[in-house]
């Protein structure tokens, strides 16, 4: 656990030092603010546009606080999920290329020590960006819509924490074999084939973590969908792709 320790501390210290711990966290916080102020503007841009009758400006209808909300997490599955696999996609790649895994793994350094570590630099990352940017956005939403149930807010953010996770978590296995902006590729194509699968046969998949998504923007809007068993496929995954690195880490990085 020791070694853990001073290899998390180091991953940390690199994320400063590349301002990923800066610039991932704005992006996720510029979006959770653009959604609801663009969400209490749009009638106004729209009523200016020369191209749109006022009439049908005027039927536009604010949706509900918790919608709006849910429409951030909406942006968070694209944009925001594309900048935290490319902020990790070098996590481990970057080191195995480099020769920097194979001197530490020389010097008798436990690859799972390696891999806990640089999953749990990534989980931080994730939680800090993905809590400023809801808080954000919960904050304006209730500011200039209505009033917002920050409980719900919370357990339907964890929810959707454990789908950017599972995502990330494919980068440690697929980076040991593959340079990062091919393991960011697979990653991301890996879970836009479980959404796409997840809604074109729900009731197939409900145990697919492609569900988790979905889930948690449908426990904000009051719904009650049970999150079970695509919880504990994502945790599994996760434990596997773990495992997998580590194995996988120390045979590519040190084949004799």
């Amino acid at each position: 656990m020791k070694s853990a320790w001073i290899f998390y501390k180091k991953e940390m210290l690199e994320a400063a030092r590349n301002y990923k711990l800066i610039w991932v966290p704005i992006v996720f916080l510029m979006l959770g603010i653009m959604q609801p102020l663009s969400t209490y503007y749009l009638p106004d841009i729209l009523s200016m546009s020369a191209n749109i009758p006022k009439e049908a400006a005027a039927l536009f209808e604010t949706p509900p606080p918790a919608k709006v909300v849910a429409q951030t997490m909406s942006q968070y599955s694209t944009v925001g999920l594309l900048v935290l696999v490319l902020a990790g996609m070098n996590t481990v790649a970057g080191e195995r290329l480099s020769g920097t895994g194979e001197l530490l793994l020389a010097r008798s350094v436990s690859p799972a020590a390696m891999i806990f570590a640089k999953w749990a630099a990534m989980m931080t990352l994730l939680v800090i960006s993905l809590a400023l940017g809801l808080a954000g956005s919960a904050y304006y939403t209730e500011q200039l819509i209505g009033s917002v149930e920050w409980i719900k807010v919370a357990s339907s953010g964890s929810l959707y924490s454990l789908w950017l996770a599972w995502v990330l978590t494919l980068l440690l296995p697929l980076g040991t074999v593959l340079s990062g902006p091919a393991a960011a590729f697979i990653s991301l194509a890996s879970a836009a084939l479980l959404s796409l699968l997840s809604g074109w046969f729900p009731s197939y998949m409900d145990w697919s973590p492609g569900r988790l998504s979905g889930l948690s923007a449908e426990w904000l809007v009051g719904g009650t969908g049970s999150a079970f068993l695509p919880a504990i496929t994502s945790i599994g995954i996760m434990l596997l792709s773990a495992v997998a690195a580590s194995a996988l880490l120390r045979r590519n990085t040190l084949p004799g």
